[in-house]
């Protein structure tokens, strides 16, 4: 029984619950039907829904522990389950009774489960054995008919497949973290200064306070915001960053992390699992452009200007041209062999993002910094074949979804 009930409890969001219920029959009224739980609910074109039904599909959702209304979600899916039978036996589909088992079988595996051991345990909360069978044939039905009607429709490009495979290796639990970000611009001048402000602010418990110094002091962009970020996957940050940050509590701020000329301080506001992690980096491309005059008026005024100009990191080699070749540096490195504080900003951009937060030799070079491109790690578990097929899958369920909407359109339907 708790297999049964950890199954229907992780359906709840999956395709089996597009597999409807159905006896379907298309019935004239008679006085004996006419009364109690096998009366007429719902016509739908000329095919007749039961109160017994409704009552069943009620029942089997509050099992599935399914969102919203048990009622209501009944009957616009009973609407829908008659919708799609009858679209199946237009195109002359009707599952054999033979297939008919073997789904019934398959549905009840996952659970691991024989067909007998799940029909019990669906009878013991109330749910009849044709039900069960009537919820197979009709799913089984419209999946035939979906792959007949939209599967030559469906073309997928190497591109999409990659793109799916670069996601599925993001799949399971993950972190995710609530940031606020303090980098203080630091040269021989200030040094001590700075230092000492920072061992300051690393005592502060208060994000109130944080975000006051960060207004007052952080060289990056997010200081009109107090320092905060949005939400970040654990993973997007520097390798030595994620560690720090896990050794948090909501509140506390890191001890003063040294970067090239700068001091960076980080405060933690909230931590999270999530259903969702994201793909671990493969390798992250860049760019960094280095222009004299530091983060003087004049300098961060260029860099404005050259951010309008640019849409994408090959921008720049126009950009370099006739200049020194030091000025552009362009790697495509695993995170691990990122410099820190370039790794953190990359960690804040997406592709065509600039960042100018960092500098070098001492404060004299601002540093313009272009994110070109994150390259995923897939899982060598995971097959080419099969991501492809569940792709296209997905693609004929789209498909399918505006047939089955064209088809409520054109329905005449009567709810009693």
């Amino acid at each position: 029984m708790r297999k049964l009930t950890r199954l229907l409890a992780s359906l709840t969001t999956t395709a089996a619950l597009s597999l409807p219920i159905v006896s379907l029959t298309i019935v004239a009224p008679t006085p004996a039907l006419a009364q109690g739980k096998f009366a007429p609910a719902i016509i739908v074109n000329d095919l007749v829904i039961t109160g017994y039904e409704i009552e069943q599909r009620k029942r089997m959702l509050e099992l599935l522990r399914a969102p919203g209304d048990p009622t209501q979600v009944a009957r616009e899916q009973l609407v829908d389950d008659r919708l799609k039978l009858q679209a199946a036996l237009d195109a002359g589909i009707n599952p054999t009774p033979e297939e008919i088992a073997d789904g019934m079988a398959e549905f009840a595996g996952r659970a691991n489960l024989s067909q007998e051991e799940f029909i019990q345990a669906l009878e013991a909360n109330g749910v009849a054995q044709q039900t069960f069978r009537d919820f197979v044939r009709a799913g089984l039905s419209w999946r035939i008919l979906a792959g007949q009607r939209f599967a030559g429709r469906v073309s997928l490009s190497e591109a999409e497949i990659d793109r799916a495979l670069n996601q599925s290796a993001g799949q399971g639990a993950g972190v995710r973290v609530l940031v606020s970000e303090i980098i203080m611009p630091m040269t021989p001048a200030n040094e001590q200064t700075v230092r000492d402000r920072a061992n300051r602010i690393s005592q502060l418990e208060s994000e109130s306070a944080f975000s006051a110094q960060a207004r007052r002091f952080s060289a990056t962009p997010s200081r009109g915001n107090g320092g905060r970020l949005p939400w970040q996957d654990l993973t997007a940050l520097p390798p030595v960053l994620q560690p720090l940050i896990l050794g948090l509590k909501p509140g506390e701020v890191t001890d003063p992390l040294p970067i090239p000329n700068a001091m960076a301080l980080f405060q933690l506001r909230d931590i999270e699992e999530t259903s969702y992690s994201a793909p671990e980096i493969a390798a992250i491309d860049y760019a960094a452009y280095y222009m004299p005059g530091g983060r003087s008026e004049e300098t961060l005024a260029k860099a404005r200007v050259l951010k309008g100009k640019v849409d994408r990191c090959d921008d720049l080699y126009g950009v370099a041209k006739g200049q020194p070749e030091e000025v552009l540096e362009r790697g495509t490195l695993a995170p691990s062999e990122i410099p820190t504080d370039i790794a953190y900003e990359l960690s804040k951009l997406d592709e065509g993002e600039v960042s100018t937060a960092l500098t070098r030799a001492n404060g004299q070079t601002l540093v313009f910094l272009m994110m070109c491109g994150r390259t995923n790690k897939i899982s060598e578990e995971i097959d080419r074949e099969q991501v492809t097929m569940g792709l296209r899958n997905q693609r004929i369920g789209d498909l399918a979804e505006g047939y089955l909407s064209q088809l409520r359109a054109d329905a005449r339907i009567i709810h009693k």
